[in-house]
């Protein structure tokens, strides 16, 4: 069967920061994993120019024999474009932009403000015989066929979608039935087909007991990803991620909204022990408002530094299996934050640009293939949400202590109204578990305490 193209979120490091660093700070205490969505596919796409390396990692899950990847390309594909990559690559990505949730501390009212240097952060550190028969008669010409690791391969070419599918059908490709309708377009505009079912004998020399992702490098003007072709067989909305690696900046659809994900939000300190929960459902919300229709950013950064840590940032090595052609090719890393600790040798500060995009979609509400654009914009954003734990004091402590706790109040009940508003949630189900008794408080008016 075709599988959508190849959702997730991951991470675990610790990262403190002081009063006076910038925006993103705190301790990281949580993450979003990639378990919570269901049908969700991942992909990575590396661009610099028209140059593109495509991964897909296949969340297949049936008897090998019945997978089939079928994916339009802009040219004839040879073996050496072709390549089978690492999960763990994902895996990497995936953590280094999770969602994440952090942490502060309220200082005590009563004690003077205390100005700290800047804390130190952690470093951041040839191919099976493919049958030919009838290819002729059905306008399928079988351009290039070879076998990667466990995959055969076959790049086909086709003057008419029915005689394309007819062909996956003779030659063993398990495709749903009615695909033609969904290959048409990629015909129209001359794409060829990559196209790769699983050789068992080679699968049982890898010892992987799931299938690895397939990677295939090429070049296009179009910078753009087929996504039709794997809603043929969904069953209802699927989720992408889409990891976006470029050498300048942010990456946005042309062709969909591209919006931010709201972020920096204060959350009350239940949200700490469900916080799965709590991502799952914000991201559904808001999907949901956005009618199917739009593409979320849940992360964008220079992959030189991160600001809380949910994972060390990719290595040189690992950025070059995810498929950045430049890197360790002379290209001169960029000046690292002055607020980060150096990099070790051969470490992390590198000219890349991550980009992590998220969509939920059906057929409706996605009729076209995702088109991108590099942008200038190189402003950091990340999905981040913050806990804010209260001081200890007591009301008569000192005089700072009573205007403290009423403020302290007033706050937790605004956490309680952007945690409704931002998942859905019944906001008395949540009153009652951040413990909010009795009515919302008010805000005093301006005159209560002029003359106290």
């Amino acid at each position: 069967m075709i599988r959508p193209i190849a959702a997730a979120l991951a991470g675990a490091a610790l990262l403190a920061c002081t009063q006076g660093a910038a925006a993103f700070c705190g301790f990281y205490v949580g993450k979003a994993d990639a378990s919570l969505f269901n049908e969700a596919s991942q992909v990575i796409v590396v661009r610099d120019g028209p140059r593109t390396v495509i991964s897909m990692l296949n969340d297949y899950r049936g008897e090998p024999t019945d997978f089939a990847l079928v994916v339009p390309v802009p040219q004839v594909l040879q073996k050496g474009q072709v390549h089978v990559g690492d999960k763990k690559i994902f895996e990497r990505l995936d953590a280094y932009s999770a969602p994440r949730l952090v942490e502060y501390f309220d200082p005590d009212p009563c004690r003077p403000p205390v100005v700290y240097a800047p804390a130190p952060t952690m470093a951041v550190q040839e191919g099976s015989a493919v049958r030919r028969r009838g290819a002729d008669a059905l306008g399928v010409t079988v351009e290039s066929s070879f076998t990667v690791g466990e995959y055969d391969i076959v790049i086909l070419s086709a003057k008419q979608s029915d005689g394309l599918e007819t062909w996956l059908h003779d030659n063993g490709y398990r495709i749903p039935a009615g695909a033609a309708k969904a290959l048409a377009p990629y015909i129209r505009q001359d794409m060829k087909f990559f196209v790769a079912k699983v050789n068992l004998k080679e699968q049982a020399k890898t010892g992987f007991t799931y299938l690895r992702p397939l990677q295939f490098a090429f070049e296009s003007e179009k910078f753009m990803l087929p996504l039709r072709l794997g809603m043929i067989n969904a069953s209802g909305p699927q989720d992408l991620v889409a990891f976006m690696l470029t050498r300048k900046g942010r990456v946005e659809t042309s062709n969909y909204r591209t919006v931010k994900l709201p972020a920096n939000v204060d959350v009350p300190e239940f949200v700490k022990g469900e916080f799965p929960a709590f991502y799952k459902a914000l991201f559904g919300e808001q999907a949901t408002r956005e009618g199917l229709k739009a593409v979320f950013t849940e992360y964008f950064w220079d992959m030189a530094w991160c600001d809380p840590c949910a994972a060390d940032p990719l290595s040189p090595a690992e950025l070059r299996q995810a498929g950045v052609f430049w890197v360790g090719e002379g290209a001169q890393p960029p000046a690292v934050n002055p607020r980060i600790a150096p990099m070790p040798p051969g470490g992390g500060a590198q000219p890349v640009m991550l980009t992590r995009l998220h969509l939920r979609y059906t057929p409706d509400t996605f009729p076209e293939d995702l088109m991108f654009q590099e942008t200038a914009d190189r402003q950091n954003f990340q999905a981040r949400y913050v806990l804010r734990h209260a001081a200890e004091v007591a009301p008569d402590a000192c005089p700072q202590a009573k205007t403290y706790l009423e403020q302290l109040g007033q706050r937790r009940e605004q956490e309680a109204q952007q945690l409704a508003s931002l998942t859905g949630w019944n906001i008395n189900d949540i009153r009652r578990k951040a413990k909010l008794d009795g009515p919302a408080p008010t805000a005093p008016k301006w005159w209560e305490n002029l003359w106290k």
